[in-house]
């Protein structure tokens, strides 16, 4: 690992080593992969301007998010599957968290129970729902996440419907052998089990309306994030119901294609929250720069997915901490070049 210097170098060590299906899986977009393209190519086209003559000997990149400290603004992003890149799955990802000081959101497709996950984590974690069409298991998911300690619940309603997954579908993608959707063991199996083929799928509802955004608020009582918010309009609309953040994101490119890249939907995002509630950002991040930039677009914090899995593939808890380093490393030499000293100051 040594000799492993970039989040690039990560993602092909990480293809040597994962089955074909599992790395298809990983890189998979949507239809074209149009947006998958677009969510790197926007931030390679964002342009720097440093400022000279700037004491930067002291570089700090804590935050404050939702009254807790963050020794940086790098957060890990629900992934489902972990168990298909590493036999610990999210256990070794959450270990991988503890050792980078950071806060990993677990997803409701994780193939270890969320009450396991949070044991291993020395930190308050985060939980990503889908509004499932039992209500009633969507309310009681929220309530095991609470009870074990989570201090986030993200509810992310961007993919009603299933788009067009031919790269899965060419891979021949399934859960393998021991590889379960763990937090919805007492569904019936047909519904716990369901593949992810097809328009619809009976594990994530269709028929989720802003009603169900309220009802989430009533009785969430924990912090409320909606992720996966790229119009202006529906964010304000999200801050009128009560949410505490917003997560700017397009679902990595595997929801819709052809939306915008998540960095060129995000000033006006922020432009419209006008500061009521933080600002996250996800898909696309692969460099100090871009987290950078993002930051100075508006947003609090970014959230990383494929990357951290690429470390969790290569070197287990090691890799995924390693993964967040480099990239916090490259948001100090960013800030430092860019005569910012501290995360406050972009």
């Amino acid at each position: 690992m040594d000799q492993l210097f970039t989040l690039a170098d990560f993602e092909a060590a990480a293809n040597q080593r994962l089955t074909a299906m599992a790395s298809e899986y990983l890189k998979a977009g949507i239809a074209d992969e149009i947006t998958v393209r677009d969510n790197r190519a926007a931030f390679d086209r964002l342009r720097l301007m440093p400022r000279l003559f700037i004491d930067v000997s002291r570089l700090d990149t804590r935050i404050s998010l939702f009254g807790c400290e963050h020794v940086s603004p790098i957060l890990l992003a629900p992934v489902g599957y972990h168990k298909i890149f590493h036999p610990e799955g999210e256990l070794a990802t959450a270990e991988g968290a503890n050792l980078a000081n950071a806060t990993f959101a677990a997803a409701t497709f994780s193939s270890f129970p969320i009450e396991e996950i949070c044991a291993r984590s020395q930190r308050p974690m985060w939980f990503q729902i889908y509004v499932q069409n039992d209500r009633t298991f969507t309310q009681t998911l929220i309530e095991r996440a609470i009870s074990s300690g989570c201090e986030a619940i993200v509810v992310t309603p961007d993919t009603p419907v299933n788009g067009p997954r031919e790269r899965e579908l060419r891979a021949g993608f399934h859960l393998p052998p021991g590889v379960e959707r763990a937090n919805l063991r007492s569904l019936p199996p047909e519904l716990a089990n369901a593949p992810h083929r097809g328009i619809f799928t009976p594990i994530r509802a269709a028929n989720v309306t802003w009603d169900d955004l309220k009802w989430l608020r009533k009785i969430c009582t924990v912090k409320l994030l909606v992720k996966g918010i790229l119009n202006p309009e529906d964010a304000l609309r999200a801050v009128d119901c009560g949410v505490d953040g917003i997560v700017v994101s397009n679902h990595g490119g595997r929801g819709l294609d052809t939306v915008p890249a998540t960095i060129d939907a995000l000033p006006a995002v922020a432009l419209a929250v006008d500061g009521r509630v933080p600002i996250l950002l996800d898909s696309g991040i692969r460099r100090g720069t871009d987290v950078y930039k993002a930051l100075q677009r508006g947003a609090t914090a970014v959230m990383i997915g494929r990357p951290f899995i690429h470390g969790l593939a290569v070197a287990g808890p090691e890799g995924v901490a390693r993964v967040i380093q480099i990239l916090r490393t490259e948001l100090e030499m960013t800030m430092g070049l860019m005569g910012r000293s501290s995360v406050r100051e972009i």
